[in-house]
C-alpha cells in the first residue's frame, strides 16, 4: 500500500495500481502537484493531471516506432503534498520513491516544479547514475532567493548526490557562475542551439552512455512556441521532433526514473500538455 497517495484521472493505457502487481520491470506513473518554490509563472501544481488529460489524445500504436505499447504501465495517482513546504513534501515523495522502488517499479514522475526531482533522485540512489538533464536553464546556483532547495537550485542539489554524471540537453540560460561550476565539477551541457546544429552527435552522446540512467525533463527545453504553458519560459527552444529524436536515443539504455516538470497547463488541448504528454509516451514505448 503506497502511503501519501491519491486517485486522480489515470494515463491513457494505463492500469491501476494494486497490491497484487507481481515484481517485474514495469512503469509507474506519479504525479507531484507541488510548485511552491515557482518564481514567475506559478501553475505546475495543475500539471500533472493536465498531461494525464492529453494522453488520451494519444493512439497505442506508435506510428514512429512502428509498434504498439506493450510495456506493463500502472497509474499510482497523485502524491499528498504539503503546499508552500518543499521539506515536509520532500519527505512524502522520498519515501513514496524508495516503496515504489521496493516494487521494482521504474517511475515516472508527473510535476509539479523542478525542485521535486531532487528528492526523487535522491530515493533512487544516486551514485552510479547518469543523470541526463533536458532544460532550458543550467539550475546549478547553490541558492536561489534565499533558497537551498528550489527549482533553480535542483541540479546544483542533485550533484551534491555524487551522480556518476551530469548530461545537461537544451539550455541557453545561466548565469556565469553556473557556466563556470559546470566546467569545474565535470557537468557537460550542450546549448539549444549546439544541439539543433549537432543533432546526430548529440542523439550519439545519450546512446553511449554506460550504465544506469537518469531522465530528467524540464519541459521548458521545447522553446515557448511548443510550450508556453511553463514556469520559466525561455526563447530558442528545441522543437518536439528534436526532443522526440533525443528521447528516441534512450532506446536499450537502462533508465532507473525519468520525470517530467514543469507543465502550467490549466486547460484542456494546452500545447504544452500535449507535448508533454507525448514526450512521456514516446520514452514509455521505447
Amino acid at each position: 500500500m503506497l502511503l501519501y497517495m491519491e486517485d486522480p484521472l489515470r494515463f491513457a493505457f494505463s492500469k491501476e495500481f494494486n497490491d497484487e502487481i507481481p515484481k517485474s520491470k514495469q512503469y509507474g506513473i506519479l504525479g507531484v502537484p507541488f510548485d511552491s518554490t515557482t518564481t514567475y509563472l506559478p501553475g505546475a501544481r495543475f500539471g500533472s493531471n493536465a498531461i494525464r488529460e492529453a494522453s488520451y489524445n494519444l493512439e497505442r500504436y506508435h506510428l514512429n516506432l512502428d509498434k504498439e505499447l506493450s510495456k506493463e504501465l500502472y497509474d499510482l495517482g497523485n502524491m499528498q503534498v504539503v503546499h508552500g513546504n518543499i521539506q515536509k513534501t520532500s519527505h512524502y515523495l522520498e519515501s513514496t520513491i524508495q516503496e515504489v522502488k521496493d516494487l521494482e517499479i521504474i517511475p515516472i514522475t508527473l510535476g509539479g516544479e523542478h525542485g521535486i526531482s531532487y528528492s526523487v533522485v535522491k530515493a533512487l540512489g544516486a551514485q552510479d547514475v547518469t543523470v541526463v538533464h533536458f532544460d532550458a536553464h543550467m539550475d546549478l546556483r547553490n541558492a536561489y532567493q534565499g533558497e537551498k532547495y528550489s527549482h533553480a537550485t535542483v541540479m546544483r542539489r542533485i550533484y551534491d548526490l555524487n551522480p556518476e554524471g551530469i548530461i545537461q540537453v537544451g539550455i541557453r540560460s545561466g548565469t556565469k557562475d553556473e557556466s563556470k561550476f559546470a566546467q569545474q565539477a565535470g557537468v557537460k551541457y550542450y546549448t539549444s542551439s549546439w544541439v539543433k546544429e549537432n543533432l546526430t552527435e548529440m542523439e550519439n552522446v545519450i546512446s553511449s552512455i554506460k550504465g544506469p540512467v537518469y531522465v530528467t525533463v524540464d519541459i521548458d527545453v521545447l522553446d515557448p512556441a511548443y510550450a508556453p504553458s511553463v514556469s520559466t519560459p525561455c526563447t530558442g527552444g528545441l522543437n518536439p521532433l528534436e526532443l522526440q529524436r533525443l528521447i528516441f536515443s534512450l532506446q536499450d539504455k537502462n533508465v532507473v526514473g525519468f520525470d517530467l516538470m514543469e507543465v502550467s497547463s490549466r486547460c484542456m488541448g494546452d500545447i504544452t500538455s500535449i507535448n508533454a504528454a507525448q514526450v512521456v509516451y514516446d520514452f514509455i514505448c521505447l
